[in-house]
């Protein structure tokens, strides 16, 4: 009688033991089905195209350079700038966009282009951290660089007069 209570004991030991175990197939199915979402997820993301990544534009007030004969009342900031791009700047200049990233600053370049303006790209490496400035129009007199200033700030508010050192 003892050994019946034993080996039903042992059977019986055998029986949940073996019932517990996760079969091969499911680890399998889980593997595949991982692996089909992985494939999906790049083929999405071959779809799509590449995208610039933008910095956030950081404003800064238009006071922080020193201001140029301001008898007119008309402000200009005094820095000074290094060509990145474009044909040269006169005496007074229009800025529409500072950049802390080279590229943004070029395809702003190329949107005032493609409106038709002269753009340039300036580069002033005496701020932390470096900044592109976006030049939309150039003068040699401050009033018609005042003018265009005005004229520019409906679609890019925020613009400044620069005399470039």
């Amino acid at each position: 009688m003892k050994k019946y209570t034993v080996l039903c004991a042992v059977i019986c030991a055998a029986m949940l033991l073996s019932g517990c175990k996760s079969k091969e197939s499911a680890y399998k199915q889980a593997y595949l089905k991982a692996k089909q979402q992985d494939e999906l997820a790049q083929q999405q993301q071959a779809q799509q195209p590449e995208q610039n990544v933008v910095s956030p534009m950081e404003e800064k007030s238009a006071n922080q350079g020193q201001v140029v004969d301001n008898a007119d009342n008309i402000t200009v900031r005094q820095e000074a700038v290094d060509m990145v791009s474009g044909s040269g700047l006169k005496n007074f200049s229009v800025v529409v966009g500072s950049f802390g990233l080279r590229e943004n600053a070029d395809g702003l370049q190329q949107k005032l282009k493609g409106q038709g303006y002269d753009a340039q790209v300036v580069v002033n490496n005496n701020v932390t951290p470096v900044m592109y400035r976006v030049v939309a129009t150039t003068f040699d007199t401050k009033v018609e660089a005042a003018a265009s200033r005005n004229a520019l700030n409906t679609e890019y508010p925020g613009a400044w007069l620069l005399y470039a050192k």
